[in-house]
């Protein structure tokens, strides 16, 4: 039977791979990055996002063999009742998670367009959006990662992968607004103000109308 024991070396292994995993894609998401690519190397920035997508993914396959080779006994166990809860509200980011797609230009979020079209823009294309999620956080996609992470029975390696992934969301989500602001500018400002990033609070959010003209006044800026 698997014992729930920390190896601190394992721990210290996973929070090291992670540090290193959200540095790399960090710097290769900037758009600083970019912008020197596209200096120096033209003719890749039409594949930049396709292969950043399939590098950001490859890098990931070291860190989760350890996670499971390194699996054992949870440290906690959900009570019937917990198990359940918890398992209903998987499903239901599940669910949310899929019809958020409808939201997103998945062509270009993967890179595909950009490759098929040969695009050799610096800036995503993407327009500046507010699905029925995003009126009342910022970055929806994250904080159904969070909750799909912790409704789960942990082992400590699998606490440790919780606790890197959740902080890179907090970092990371913040980076991703730096280029947002440069994208979209004062329009992207107003929507801060008006939407917390990933923790939803009743008062809050958009109504309809202000997302509306929200973006309305991004298609004029």
């Amino acid at each position: 039977m698997m014992q729930s024991t920390f190896n601190y070396y394992q721990l210290l292994t996973i929070c090291l791979l992670w540090t290193g995993y959200f540095l790399v894609h960090s710097v290769t998401a900037s758009l600083g990055f970019k912008r020197w690519v596209a200096k120096n190397y033209i003719n890749l920035i039409p594949a930049y996002r396709l292969t950043f997508n399939i590098f950001s993914t490859v890098l990931l396959v070291p860190i989760l063999w350890l996670s499971f080779r390194w699996a054992s006994e949870p440290l906690w166990h959900w009570t019937p009742i917990l198990f359940w809860i918890t398992s209903l509200i998987s499903l239901g980011t599940i669910i949310a998670f899929y019809f958020s797609l409808k939201y997103y230009d998945m062509a270009e979020f993967m890179g595909t367009r950009q490759w098929a079209e040969r695009n050799n823009q610096v800036e995503d294309q993407e327009q500046f959006v507010i699905g029925e999620f995003h009126r009342f956080v910022r970055h929806p996609w994250y904080s159904m990662g969070i909750i799909l992470i912790w409704c789960r029975e942990l082992d400590p390696v699998m606490l440790t992968n919780a606790v890197m992934i959740t902080l890179y969301f907090v970092v990371g989500s913040r980076l991703e607004e730096r280029k947002l602001i440069q994208y979209h500018g004062d329009v992207y400002r107003r929507y801060i103000e008006k939407v917390p990033g990933l923790i939803p609070r009743p008062w809050r959010f958009l109504s309809k109308i202000e997302a509306k003209e929200l973006i309305i006044n991004s298609s004029k800026s």
